[in-house]
């Protein structure tokens, strides 16, 4: 082992993000024989926000590379299985579309399946939404579920999934899993921040009860506030409120229905949307709104009114400002989760900005020399994906056609960043979608949400007119059957949870 390695990794704040990162660390580098720390510090006094309940499919591979059971840990986190997101209201009310995971079917002649869609609809008046030829889209409006198979190429390997689960049960989980791979937890509440005199690295943690906590890199989970990163090391916040107005949220629990749906649901309304998403014990509830344009009290009876089930608590009362840290790692600490910044719950990201953090760590994993273009290339990566999602998130609202409140009114208004209007444009000219990240949202995200927004491409690609209509028509006809065949042969997902336990 080189004598320059790290030697003692202190995690500050437990939660979702604290153990994700702890989880995977204590895996490669904790454990008799081997000669790093992994420490991990939390306080019982410090609530955790434990809202993020819905997840993309890159959570599979997370959950895959510590060598996690799928059945064991669906029935530890009550976990129930998503196939994507349904929006009514978005757009127009009375609009209902639903964002899959997955594509709309195979290229043909090489081209993407919208293109053909597209010159489809301008010849035949009733032209069904292209989701019909979505696998997970058609799923799950029938309530169906069985992971893809895998063996056998075709439409039954055409989606993906991920997971809504219980964000506490998925933070002891991992907990467990990283302590019995030699992670040490230490609770206690700390009161100061010990840095270099000259470098102004963090070199210790002081808690209440006196104890020091030395570490030589310090990875910062402690939430919004930022103890570390900010507090301490002063990186900077920018500030995506202009563009992403809702500021605050409400978050409540209620009973389950009976039928177990495999997809969160988002609803607009007057002044933000509402989330529902079923877990196997509960439905977790969330109004997330702006409170420029609406008052607590009115939020609070918008979100118990669209309940299902009888609320099991009181609404849990939450703000943020959304935006991120100018750089997430600086000096020798690396803040992730809400420490590093924070762009709303609309398409589950959050977690899935952890998985990226973690993952970019343990590539660039620095030495106590702390190259400083290891933080250069997290920094540039990070900001990028999170300026990614920001854009993908801001074309929810701006694409909306509503004109009954004056926060759409905004929102309809708004500035928006030029990549953005890049994306937009030239969609809404030719139907083409530019991907700017190629690790986030793919070209049939962007599709799904600018068609169920109400975008209709002027035009296609010239190129879908060298194939005879005859065979696209015959084409898209087969699929559409194909596709139906398939999901009605396929158990209700409910079930499906209930024969995994």
């Amino acid at each position: 082992m080189n004598d320059n390695a790290i030697r003692r990794i202190v995690i500050v704040g437990g939660g979702t993000a604290g153990w994700m990162a702890a989880a995977p660390l204590a895996q490669r580098l904790a454990g008799p024989g081997r000669r790093c720390e992994v420490t991990l510090v939390e306080s019982p006094e410090i609530g955790t926000i434990g809202v993020g309940e819905a997840t993309l499919p890159t959570i599979r591979f997370y959950n895959a590379a510590l060598g996690l059971d799928q059945d064991d840990f669906v029935a530890k986190t009550q976990a129930s299985y998503k196939l994507g997101i349904e929006f009514k209201d978005w757009g127009h009310i009375g609009n209902r579309f639903f964002h899959g995971f997955g594509d709309f079917g195979p290229t043909l002649a090489g081209l993407p399946p919208h293109m053909h869609w597209l010159r489809l609809a301008r010849s035949f008046e009733q032209m069904p939404d292209l989701e019909n030829w979505s696998m997970a889209s058609v799923m799950a409006r029938e309530n169906k579920f069985v992971p893809p198979n895998k063996t056998q190429p075709g439409i039954t390997d055409s989606y993906s999934y991920g997971f809504h689960f219980d964000a506490g049960l998925y933070a002891n989980y991992l907990r467990d899993y990283a302590v019995a791979r030699g992670a040490r937890r230490i609770e206690g509440m700390i009161v100061g921040v010990e840095q270099h005199p000259e470098t102004g690295f963090i070199t210790a943690l002081t808690l209440r009860d006196g104890q020091r906590v030395e570490g030589d890199l310090f990875i910062d989970c402690s939430g919004f506030r930022g103890l570390l990163i900010e507090d301490a090391l002063h990186a900077g916040y920018e500030d995506w409120s202009a563009q992403l107005p809702c500021n605050s949220a409400q978050a409540v629990p209620c009973a389950s229905v009976e039928t177990l749906t495999p997809y969160t649901r988002s609803s607009a309304k007057d002044a933000g949307w509402i989330w529902r998403i079923p877990l196997q014990h509960r439905t977790g509830n969330g109004h997330v709104y702006s409170n420029a344009f609406t008052t607590d009290a009115r939020a609070r009876d918008t979100l118990l009114a669209s309940l299902d089930g009888a609320a099991l608590d009181e609404p849990r009362q939450l703000r943020f400002v959304t935006g991120r840290r100018r750089k997430s790692w600086v000096k020798n600490c690396v803040a992730m989760g809400l420490a590093a910044g924070f762009v709303e719950p609309l398409e589950s990201t959050s977690i899935h900005l952890i998985e990226t953090a973690v993952g970019k760590l343990i590539e660039l994993f620095p030495d106590r020399d702390f190259r400083p273009e290891l933080a250069e290339e997290f920094n540039r990566v990070m900001g990028a994906r999170y300026e990614s999602v920001r854009d993908f998130i801001i074309l929810h609202y701006k694409l909306t056609t509503r004109d009954d409140s004056e926060f759409w009114r905004y929102c309809a208004n708004m500035p928006i960043p030029d990549s953005l209007r890049h994306q937009i444009e030239l969609f809404r000219e030719t139907g083409r979608v530019t991907i700017l990240d190629r690790d986030g949202f793919a070209e049939p995200s962007f599709v799904a949400m600018m068609t169920g927004l109400g975008v209709q491409p002027k035009r296609y690609d010239p190129f879908a007119d060298t194939v005879d209509i005859r065979q696209v028509h015959g084409h898209f006809a087969g699929l559409r059957d194909m596709i139906a065949q398939a999901a009605a042969r396929m158990p209700a997902h409910g079930a499906y949870v209930k024969a995994q336990r």
